[in-house]
């Protein structure tokens, strides 16, 4: 699969994930336990309308600009981009090789992003359908852990890619 598709394919992620979170948070109440204690119990509220748009900034904007802005910048001649082993991986020979990678890694690091802010969204959802709210933290901790773990195998294999030079 190329990269155009790819890159489609994470809008129509985002996109999913938009309406994902618009829908959800219109069964919320109209007052939103949005901020949970160590212990799981609400101790910050928002308007449920306040509410979504937030999530919908941090769930759809947040991601897109990160890996919006950071594929345009690296396709700059003049972009300043480290690497292990930076002559080699940025010569002309093989820039354009390199320039495809990292979108490629930065698309996968926006996937897991926007996986993991729905997830923590609907366990906003659920803790708010109990009353007083409460957030299952054994699942936030389950998935934030899940997420991490994620991150440090993309991390490993994305720096792994780069420290191999011919």
């Amino acid at each position: 699969m190329n990269l155009g598709r790819r890159s489609l394919l994470f809008v129509l992620f985002v996109a999913f994930a938009a309406a994902f979170v618009w829908l959800t948070s219109m069964r919320l109440p109209s007052t939103v336990a949005s901020h949970f204690g160590g212990s799981g119990t609400a101790n910050g509220f928002m308007p449920r309308g306040v509410y979504a748009w937030f999530m919908l900034g941090l769930v759809v904007v947040l991601p897109a600009l990160m890996v919006g802005l950071t594929w345009v910048s690296i396709a700059n001649p003049k972009a300043r981009i480290n690497l292990p082993n930076k002559d080699y991986w940025l010569a002309p020979e093989r820039r354009a090789e390199t320039i495809e990678f990292l979108r490629f890694g930065i698309l996968w690091f926006g996937f897991m992003l926007v996986a993991f802010l729905c997830y923590v969204h609907w366990l906003v959802v659920l803790a708010n359908r109990v009353q007083p709210a409460l957030l299952a933290n054994s699942w936030f901790i389950g998935g934030l852990v899940i997420f991490l773990a994620a991150l440090l195998v993309w991390l490993k294999v994305f720096l792994g890619h780069f420290r191999q030079s011919a």
